[in-house]
């Protein structure tokens, strides 16, 4: 019999696509659970299909937080297991706070799992380091406002003067008020920008660009969703030079011609 102190909900971190990419508690858990709840377009079939035979399986795109809940609330207080699916990592901006505060008014015990989010997925697949010696040492994750805004001191701006390397989320729709932000941050037009447009799923983009050219480069690729904007300032005026350079491919084919 289970310890009604275990865990009935997990809240998981899917990575960015790649099922490969899912830690091994993450696999075991999706395979075991009576519930598969997961995020829409965000969670690659591949990931969802580990799911086993006779699982109620969900897609929570169309769903409202108090549908969702009932799900998950239901699968538990029944005796099963549930297996809540985020894309990348559940604490970066995988509303799980207020998922959490509901199971937790309903004394429901859960757990979180974390995953690969996507600016290490494609840190990885660029071969590229966010850190530097004598030129950054510090990591920004963020986002352009939107449907959220940004509480005051974080506009991309704010942030772009602390000359950091930095992460930018759920903003490809904008990437004339991304590269804007970064300008106006200081930034270097010439500062090197790795895009990562679907990560790990077929028909992936992976795109050198700069900050100057960032616009340009997105409009070409036709991406406005599903991209994290790598600005990179440790590569440096050389190191960017070599991204141009076809001959150039880290041991491999270049980055920008790689396709999964």
């Amino acid at each position: 019999m289970a310890d009604p102190s275990d865990p009935r909900v997990y809240f998981i971190g899917a990575g960015p696509g790649d099922p490969e990419l899912l830690t091994v508690k993450a696999n075991r858990i999706i395979a075991a659970a009576d519930l598969v709840l997961y995020a829409g377009s965000l969670v690659s079939p591949a990931i969802v299909a580990l799911a086993r035979p006779g699982a109620k399986v969900v897609d929570s795109a169309p769903l409202a937080l108090d549908e969702t809940h009932a799900l998950l609330r239901q699968c538990a207080t029944a005796g099963g297991l549930a297996a809540r699916v985020h894309t990348g990592d559940p604490a970066l901006y995988g509303a799980i706070a207020e998922q959490m505060a509901l199971l937790a008014a309903e004394a429901i015990p859960y757990a979180v799992i974390p995953g690969v989010t996507s600016a290490s997925a494609a840190a990885a697949a660029f071969a590229a380091s966010f850190t530097a010696p004598e030129v950054t040492q510090t990591l920004i994750l963020t986002r352009l406002a939107g449907r959220t805004p940004m509480p005051p001191g974080e506009s991309l701006a704010d942030l772009a003067r602390h000359q950091s390397a930095m992460a930018v989320y759920l903003s490809a729709g904008d990437p004339e008020g991304v590269a804007k932000g970064l300008l106006a941050g200081g930034y270097p037009p010439e500062t090197p920008v790795a895009l990562a447009h679907r990560l790990g799923w077929p028909g992936e983009k992976r795109l050198w660009t700069t900050i100057g050219e960032l616009a340009a480069t997105v409009r070409a690729a036709g991406i406005d969703r599903q991209t994290v904007f790598l600005v990179l300032p440790g590569q440096g005026s050389a190191t960017a030079s070599k991204l141009y350079d076809p001959d150039f491919s880290h041991g491999c084919r270049p980055a920008r011609d790689r396709k999964a």
